[in-house]
């Protein structure tokens, strides 16, 4: 009979082990290729010169280390997206749709979103130019401008519980604000050197006079 100390135990299993350095590498690794597709985007060729291969090259990576990171060129516009939104201050958002008053409300949401598309605009007109060609740009767009409409839409149903707004004008109201934060027309103010400052003067006023005539106050 073999002694105790003769006896072999069993190796342990290898455990899974996350190192934090690991994490904070692939973090800067992404931060890195983000940066390196948004300054892409805003070369002149924008969208056309836009490749996972592109980005890996523009960050001095392996195109694998792209994928690895996103997996598909769409989600990679994602996360540039979401990077545009996040030094332009959308997270702000949440505290516009916690004011009790959707008149307030509406009043901040329109420079959150001016200052959003005044932060990314190199980037935001390549996009936009080139989303009608692009159908999985076109989606992504899509499904972000879809996000803006949802938060309207909550404001103006707000307005229509409190009587402000009659019921039968909430979606023409809804459709003229949504047409009047988006990107295109605060660009289209802008065009001929109007800064984005008065340009926002412009689309507050504008909103404000829209939710006004809803009312019947005008």
């Amino acid at each position: 009979m073999p002694s105790p100390t003769s006896i072999k135990k069993p190796s342990a299993a290898p455990r899974s082990y996350n190192s934090p350095l690991r994490a904070a590498v692939a973090a800067q690794t992404r931060e890195r290729l983000v940066a390196a597709a948004f300054e892409l985007l805003a070369l002149p060729e924008g969208l056309r010169g836009f490749s996972l291969e592109a980005v890996a090259r523009r960050a001095g990576v392996q195109r694998l280390t792209v994928y690895n990171q996103f997996g598909s060129r769409r989600a990679l516009l994602g996360a540039v997206f979401d990077d545009i939104a996040v030094r332009g201050g959308l997270q702000r958002l949440e505290q516009v749709m916690a004011e009790p008053d959707p008149h307030v409300g509406l009043a901040l949401l329109v420079p959150v979103f001016c200052e959003f598309y005044a932060d990314g605009q190199p980037v935001m007109a390549q996009l936009l130019g080139a989303g009608a060609g692009d159908p999985e740009l076109k989606q992504s767009l899509r499904e972000r401008n879809e996000r803006r409409r949802h938060l309207l839409r909550v404001l103006v149903a707000r307005m229509v519980e409190q009587g402000d707004v009659g019921a039968d004008a909430a979606d023409d109201l809804v459709d003229l604000l949504w047409s009047l934060t988006g990107a295109p027309f605060l660009m289209e103010l802008t065009a001929n050197g109007r800064s984005p400052q008065d340009a926002c003067a412009l689309i507050h006023a504008a909103v404000t006079d829209a939710v006004l005539r809803a009312a019947g106050h005008r």
